[in-house]
């Protein structure tokens, strides 16, 4: 897929745009790259490869603008690829009309990754309720197959102006 990501505030979606359509609807228009997607995809060097019902993948490839102090790939990278990857699939089985946000999520690194190595960012929908979704996720090395990083989160699923 060839999403883009937003450039300035006038080409984010709208909340109308946002609540006129289901969440996997949504997510299929950013996918396509009718819709921007979020300006931190940009940032991070991250895109959508793949959207389902309850499915959600990411690619991505840390650049040097990544790294932590040791020279290593920070944490924060991480945790924004799974918050991304998980919360997108929770996205997915959002009702017509509402949206959502994270509530929390949690990262378990595994192991280094090397800059410049690309991951599959999969997220996956466990639960996804009138008010909650939960989604797991797993950062995969594309060249090698290893997982370099879990995690979970828990989304609230809400109507826009009802609190």
């Amino acid at each position: 897929m060839n999403a883009f990501a937003a450039a300035s505030p006038d080409q984010l979606a709208t909340l109308a745009q946002l609540t006129s359509m289901s969440g996997l609807e949504f997510m299929r228009a950013v996918a396509r790259g009718e819709i921007a997607g979020a300006p931190i995809a940009g940032t991070l060097n991250i895109d959508i490869d793949l959207v389902e019902d309850g499915r959600v993948l990411f690619r991505g490839t840390p650049a040097f603008g990544a790294l932590n102090p040791m020279g290593t790939v920070h944490g924060g990278w991480y945790g924004t690829l799974l918050d991304s990857c998980m919360a997108c699939a929770v996205m997915t089985k959002v009702p017509q009309g509402q949206i959502y946000t994270t509530l929390e999520y949690k990262v378990n690194i595994v192991r280094p990754l090397p800059l410049g190595m690309t991951v599959l960012a999969e997220g996956r929908v466990q639960h996804a309720g009138r008010s909650t979704g939960i989604a797991m996720g797993e950062l995969r090395g594309e060249q090698d197959g290893r997982i370099y990083a879990t995690g979970s989160t828990t989304c609230i699923i809400m109507t826009p102006g009802k609190g």
